[in-house]
């Protein structure tokens, strides 16, 4: 039996995030019966339960602010270890999600490694270059980055561009890495476009089926919402510009508004966020396309939702996105115009070459990107594949 640890998601059940996805989708969906996972949970109390087969073990974090992630990640991994000694299990797995605890895992792996066990992270994206982090704290990140990947026996990057720039840029540790995506659902909507739902939402908000492009996704800089604003506003078309997002009336909004003046335009339209996920897919189906202009990071798990479910897809012309969206999408740059230009030849393409395209997105989620697929890797990796990485000595 292989005792896997997953360390660093906020828990399951999983109603957003990345990684609570993930683990989610990752547990509800195991097919092996030699694994056993056992997954952290921030809460407010430190109950044990089980859920998807499961162990899941609540860590309780005082509200300490930005250092309330690094708490989290390092009280877990104690948790674990303390488990693994306690129940004398050989062999154990500990997965950490993100490079949060990088000047403090060393201790821990040295202790890990007395307990015969092996250590897995996953570095997620550049969490250094997100504009929200002050200076200072980006520099922590960056350096925490450094030691995660010095001390991991391997790294599992689900972008190709992610495992490369920890090749290139940490060669001096001679990282052991592996590529396995994010997953995402390729299912279609269980609703109707007369489902009651959709037609109170879209009246509401004052959109129509196949009028608006889409943008979904966390409101932060890094995400070029000020770039698609200014372009969408140069172009010509009537369609609208609905953008689903968590709007906070921040600094970031305030400087958004004033670069922008996007309350003149009529065509923009901020609409908050949408939590049922079936009436999110619908919303995605019906759009005339999809921007995605996200440059921090690995395989985002919205571009994969878009590519599932929209017809055309406008990404942003950077490795994460190119390497997934491949032939099945659309390309802008930051260049002046660029974009703008794109939409209005957009509003006249051909309903056949729109679907070509969708079909070539979806077909490629298809073949890479399904969770079925994504399990199966882990499952190969975490059962068969580990022996060639198990307790892999690293110069210190």
């Amino acid at each position: 039996m292989k005792h896997v640890f997953i360390i660093g998601s906020k828990g399951i059940p999983a109603n957003y995030g990345g990684f609570e996805t993930f683990v989610d989708k990752l547990t509800k969906g195991q097919k092996s019966k030699e694994i056993k996972y056992h997954v952290s949970c921030l809460s407010n109390n430190e109950k044990e339960f089980e859920y998807n087969g499961a162990r899941c073990f609540n860590v309780k974090v005082p509200n300490i602010g930005p250092a309330k992630a690094v708490y989290y990640d390092i009280a877990a991994l104690k948790r674990s270890i303390k488990y693994i000694k306690m129940n004398n299990i050989k062999n154990s797995i500990v997965y950490i999600l993100a490079c949060r605890i990088g000047p403090f895992v060393g201790h821990y792996k040295k202790k890990l490694r007395k307990l015969n066990g092996t250590l897995i992270i996953n570095p997620d994206g550049h969490e250094w270059k997100r504009a929200k982090w002050n200076r200072y704290i980006r520099a922590y990140w960056k350096i925490s980055e450094k030691y995660m990947v010095k001390h991991a026996d391997l790294l599992i990057c689900d972008s190709k561009n992610i495992e490369k720039y920890i090749q290139q840029n940490y060669k001096q540790y001679n990282p052991n890495t592996t590529f396995i995506a994010y997953g995402a659902d390729i299912q279609k909507s269980k609703l109707s476009d007369d489902y009651n739902s959709l037609i109170q939402w879209y009246k509401e908000k004052k959109v129509n089926k196949k009028e608006y492009y889409l943008v979904v996704g966390r409101f932060v800089p890094e995400n070029n919402y000020e770039i698609m604003i200014t372009e969408f506003m140069k172009s010509k078309t009537n369609k609208d510009f609905v953008l689903i997002t968590n709007v906070k009336r921040n600094k970031f909004y305030e400087e958004l508004r004033k670069n922008t003046h996007f309350e003149k335009d009529k065509r923009i339209k901020f609409v908050g966020t949408v939590y049922d996920q079936e009436l999110l897919k619908k919303i995605r189906e019906n759009a005339y396309g999809y921007f995605h202009g996200h440059e921090v990071g690995g395989t985002n798990p919205s571009l994969l939702e878009a590519l599932a479910t929209t017809d055309l897809n406008i990404l942003l012309n950077v490795g994460f996105n190119k390497e997934v969206g491949e032939d099945g999408a659309l390309y802008f740059t930051k260049e002046s115009g660029n974009l703008a230009n794109l939409i209005d030849k957009l509003d006249t393409m051909n309903e056949t070459k729109i679907k070509a395209l969708g079909f070539k997105a979806k077909n490629r989620v298809r073949k890479e990107y399904t969770w079925n697929y994504i399990i199966d890797q882990y499952e190969d990796l975490l059962v068969n594949g580990l022996s060639c990485y198990e307790n892999v000595s690293i110069t210190c």
